[in-house]
């Protein structure tokens, strides 16, 4: 993700270096957000102030652990606590569709429908399976590193995993039965 040299010189009070170092974080701290909060100006927000956090915090930065999982921690908590603090809305989106060339339109609008009824079924799922979802298969973290961004055991971990992949499935039936819900 981001080069180790380049986090020390901002560990060390380069401010060139912690800017930069931002500015690569940026797009990653604010899919995080997005994807667990659904909302984009709620994951703005909690973007902005994850980069602020970082920013403050870079110093106590310790390389035992990963960057981005420390970094995702960070991202993690801030919009727990945002979920926690505002009820989730569900915000109803213009989504443009863009056919391409050689695909047929039928498989087009299927495929968005799908999308969004996955983004719709992820909205469902209780906060902690949310998480652990977004890390695994949005993020592509490893089991070891989820445990390590949400400070929880391994195996808790995959528990969660187990149960949110069952309550995807259920919520999903449709598209199993060859459906769509939309």
């Amino acid at each position: 993700m981001v080069e180790q040299g380049l986090i020390r010189a901002a560990q060390e009070g380069d401010r060139d270096a912690l800017i930069t170092l931002l500015r690569e974080i940026e797009q990653h701290v604010y899919r995080t957000a997005y994807y667990i909060l659904n909302n984009e100006q709620d994951a703005h927000d909690a973007a902005q102030e994850a980069l602020i956090r970082i920013y403050t915090k870079i110093d106590s930065y310790e390389e035992k652990a990963q960057f981005k999982t420390w970094v995702q921690r960070i991202v993690t908590n801030i919009c727990i606590d945002k979920f926690r603090r505002n009820k989730p809305t569900v915000s109803i989106e213009e989504h443009e569709m863009v056919f391409q060339g050689n695909d047929s339109v039928e498989r087009e609008v299927m495929s968005g429908y799908l999308a969004e009824d996955i983004r719709t079924a992820i909205e469902q799922l209780p906060e902690h399976h949310r998480s652990v979802v977004v890390l695994r298969y949005l993020q592509d973290f490893s089991y070891n590193e989820i445990a390590d961004s949400l400070n929880l055991p391994l195996n808790t971990v995959k528990s969660y995993l187990f149960r949110a992949r069952q309550q995807l499935q259920h919520l999903l039936r449709d598209y199993q039965k060859g459906g769509v819900s939309g």
